[in-house]
């Protein structure tokens, strides 16, 4: 069964909110620290856009976890489903 893109998307940005949230961080010093344009991690967390490899590597290091925790927690939101 193949996962659709929006699927993935709002799963990253369901990890995504529970790492910046779990770390006290606005969306606005995640950005900043990052490197991001100050929209993109709201992007990023509404499901309307996915990182690239390099911003999920700044994302993470931002946030103080390695990068494959994220891809791990989007992982589970899939599995949990909508």
């Amino acid at each position: 069964m193949s996962i659709g893109r929006k699927e993935t998307a709002r799963a990253f940005g369901q990890a995504l909110r529970a790492a910046r949230f779990a770390r006290g961080f606005s969306q606005e010093q995640l950005a900043e620290l990052a490197e991001l344009d100050r929209t993109t991690p709201s992007l990023y967390e509404r499901g309307l856009r996915t990182p690239t490899l390099t911003a999920l590597i700044d994302i993470g290091r931002a946030l103080d976890i390695e990068p494959v925790q994220l891809l791990s927690d989007t992982l589970e939101q899939l599995r949990r489903g909508p």
